[in-house]
């Protein structure tokens, strides 16, 4: 019997196209000098000391190390700072365990005190997002012996080691307990024995990290007799599970605390322990301790107090806590509250030997600076209002000065202030006049100098030593001579600042890219840069790095590419304009882009309606998403990187800080999120995400891939494997990454004007 065989072969569609075309060679040849050759990475002036109250600094110089692209030994470096005189602290050589290993090589160190050890911080390995595990030595200055903390302890297991006030001691935690190092005789005193894999002493536990950015969890008192401590019980948290399928034969399961929105958090509290060893006294803070915050401790000055900064869940309300270290006894000094949220006070100050504390608050309708009394009987604002502090920076309690980053009149830029500390009189603008853009000071402990990093957008960044409060430059310490050079073909004065409608008219600042040869005769294609969220913005007017040279290249080859801040956005602009989003994260920032994009549209006839395409990462990623599904008729390509497609699945702390607990607020945590609005897609979408994502977890994007095949919409998608929520592990994924993301655009929104 013979049998006839019919041979098919497959083939694609004639509709079908591939996802990710070739590039043209000149694009894809400055994402490679991005992203694989580094040739426009800015050099930082960073590992820069301040010694001897600030007459002198030190910095590491010499050929690498842990911090540096190429490994090589590095000498500690001494300048005086009213002469530059130079001279070799510590050599590279002197930091050798023996005499054929190699120099220790250097992540970060710090000074005693009295200057007279080191402390170095080396071999580190990564804990979630930072490098805060590894070896710690300590160097003495006056022997020049070298020698490892921690004995016998096994390599690479020490955390958050600190000097004693006295610099005779090293605390540090190892497997989450806390230990006292006597640098004298080296004997090593355990000061906790209850850690656990959930008991956590002398650190915190992911989301206190994340989000409260609370890492190193113990404060030695000022007397160096006391160390204050938090302790987290995770027991009954959810644990989320991340799957390795990339490392062995068999899949490898990772299991971390994550208590999302809505869920049951760490119990937290407060210890004093004595530094010789003894019991624990703990602090009596009311209230169930699932449902509160212990966002930050510190001493007061005269060791007999630990101020506590207490937030409720609701993170509303913040009480400034006074415990008697002695007895644990506590007695509020100070209520801050909103309607919205409050924020945590990184900026706090003791001012009159502990008299009075400086606080940041919005109860004025501005972020204020407030002097408090310690007894909590009396407050007065010192900075005034209709200008936001961006950030504390120092207070000069002899001279009565405080010193602070503001921008009344540009919310995209920065500068320095100092203001009387009794509030009288006007605020006085140390940054010259004639330097817009972004800058940032690292002020010496005696006032009277200052590291002080300038940029803005076009303009990589100069740091430079300047004499305070004249502002008079000393020294120039690192000018990117380099990298102007390199950039100055790209930037060509291609960019503006703007400002545009948002919805209900409210003005939102922005900037465009133009490409070159620009003709305002033809229309352009245009690609959105969103964030969007209440933790960022976008429109600084501040060199931005490998991002904004991806912006720049897209330009090149033929966009414009534009970026909005829209109301909810941390923008020196107000409590009202930060707070309006409570409870609907995700619904006014839809409103506010839609209606920005639509305004230069009509503004810019340049701009081709019908080739809109927006990307963002993290809540930028939701808000492409959210844009995608809302405004399908604007936004005609997305490309969302990491996003939450349903708030419910992201942290307590975060989500609930701006949305309250799903709980009470459901309606809310739906129209703010996108996946509730994944049937109005119509345009192409390409979402991103690392399945190592221990932060934005890959879990949402499965949900969202369910609901959007259940739509039956066409989607296109890319997962990395193992990568966490920056997807930047492995070598070439960040060129990968930005690569895919150009393609997608060039494919679907053809490049140049028409």
């Amino acid at each position: 019997m013979k049998y006839a065989v019919l041979v098919v072969l497959a083939c694609a569609p004639v509709w079908s196209q591939a996802i990710t075309p070739r590039l043209p060679d000149a694009l894809d040849a400055q994402l490679k000098r991005i992203f694989l050759k580094n040739d426009f990475d800015a050099k930082t002036f960073r590992q820069a000391r301040w010694v001897e109250s600030g007459a002198a600094y030190t910095t590491l110089e010499g050929a690498g190390g842990e911090d540096d692209s190429k490994p090589g030994p590095r000498d500690i470096v001494r300048y005086d700072t009213a002469t530059g005189q130079r001279s070799i602290l510590v050599a590279a050589s002197a930091l050798k365990v023996d005499a054929d290993a190699a120099p220790l090589s250097i992540r970060d160190y710090t000074w005693s005190a009295d200057g007279q050890r080191l402390l170095i911080f080396t071999n580190t390995k990564r804990v979630w997002r930072q490098n805060t595990r590894g070896d710690y030595w300590v160097w003495e200055r006056g022997s020049g012996a070298l020698r490892k903390l921690g004995g016998a302890v096994a390599p690479s297991s020490l955390m958050f080691a600190k000097f004693s006030p006295d610099g005779g001691r090293v605390a540090y935690v190892h497997d989450n307990n806390i230990y006292v190092e006597d640098l004298r005789t080296g004997a090593a005193t355990q000061l906790t024995s209850d850690g656990s894999a959930t008991t956590i002493n002398g650190t915190s536990d992911w989301v206190y990290e994340e989000e409260f950015a609370v890492r190193d969890g113990f404060r030695w008192s000022p007397d160096g007799k006391s160390i204050a401590y938090w302790q987290f019980d995770t027991t009954g948290v959810g644990e989320f599970t991340l799957i390795n399928n990339t490392d062995g034969l068999y899949p490898k399961l990772i299991r971390i605390p994550y208590p999302k929105s809505g869920t049951k958090n760490s119990a937290v509290r407060v210890g004093v322990v004595p530094a010789k060893g003894g019991p624990t006294k703990w602090m009596e803070v009311p209230g169930d301790s699932r449902e509160q915050y212990i966002a930050r401790i510190e001493w007061s000055p005269d060791s007999k107090q630990v101020a506590l900064q207490h937030l409720n869940r609701q993170q509303n309300r913040n009480d400034l806590l006074l415990a008697d270290a002695a007895t644990g006894q506590t007695q509020r000094a100070f209520r801050d509250e909103d309607q919205a949220w409050v924020d945590v006070v990184d900026d706090f100050h003791w001012v009159d030997g502990g008299g009075q504390f400086t606080w940041l608050s919005e109860r004025g309708g501005w972020r204020q600076a407030w002097i408090v009394s310690r007894d909590g009987q009396s407050s007065r604002a010192v900075t005034p209002v209709g200008a936001d502090v961006v950030r504390f920076l120092r207070l000069d309690d002899q001279e009565q000065w405080i010193y602070y980053i503001a921008s009344p009149d540009n919310a995209t830029q920065r500068y320095l202030w100092r203001m009387r500390l009794n509030g009288q009189g006007k605020p006085e603008r140390l940054t010259p006049a004639n330097q817009p853009g972004t800058h940032s000071y690292s002020i010496a402990p005696n006032g009277r100098w200052a590291f002080h990093t300038w940029s803005s957008f076009d303009r990589p960044p100069l740091t430079e030593l300047v004499s305070l409060p004249e502002h008079k430059p000393v020294r120039t310490l690192e000018d990117n001579a380099e990298l102007r050079k390199a950039v100055a073909a790209t930037l060509e004065n291609r960019s503006e600042f703007f400002e545009v409608k948002g919805a209900n008219g409210v003005a939102m600042s922005g900037w465009m890219i133009k490409p070159r040869g620009f003709d305002a005769s033809k229309k352009y294609p245009v690609l959105v840069h969103v964030y969007g969220e209440p933790a960022g913005t976008t429109v600084n007017d501040v060199w931005s790095g490998n991002r904004e040279m991806f912006h720049r290249a897209l330009a090149e080859a033929g966009y414009l590419v534009v970026s909005f801040d829209n109301r909810g956005t941390p923008a020196p602009k107000g409590r009202a304009w930060r707070k309006v989003v409570y409870g609907e994260v995700g619904v006014a920032s839809a409103e506010d882009q839609t209606a920005a994009l639509r305004a230069l549209m009509a503004e810019r006839p340049y701009i081709d309606p019908e080739r809109t395409a927006v990307w963002g990462w993290s809540g930028g990623g939701s808000n492409t998403l959210n844009l995608m599904f809302r405004s399908p008729d604007v936004y005609k390509t997305g490309m969302s990187v990491a996003p939450v497609p349903d708030q419910e699945l992201y942290d307590t702390i975060y989500q609930e800080r701006y949305m309250g607990v799903p709980q009470t607020n459901k309606p809310g945590y739906e129209r703010g999120s996108p996946i509730y609005f994944a049937e109005g897609l119509k345009g192409n979408l390409l979402i991103v995400h690392g399945t190592g994502d221990d932060n934005v977890h890959y879990q949402g994007l499965e949900r969202l891939i369910n609901r959007l095949v259940q739509l039956g919409k066409p989607f296109d998608m890319m997962a990395y494997p193992n990568r966490s929520h920056g997807i930047y592990e492995g070598e070439g994924t960040s060129y990968h990454v930005y690569s895919l993301l150009a393609r997608y655009l060039w494919q679907h929104v053809p490049a140049g004007g028409q």
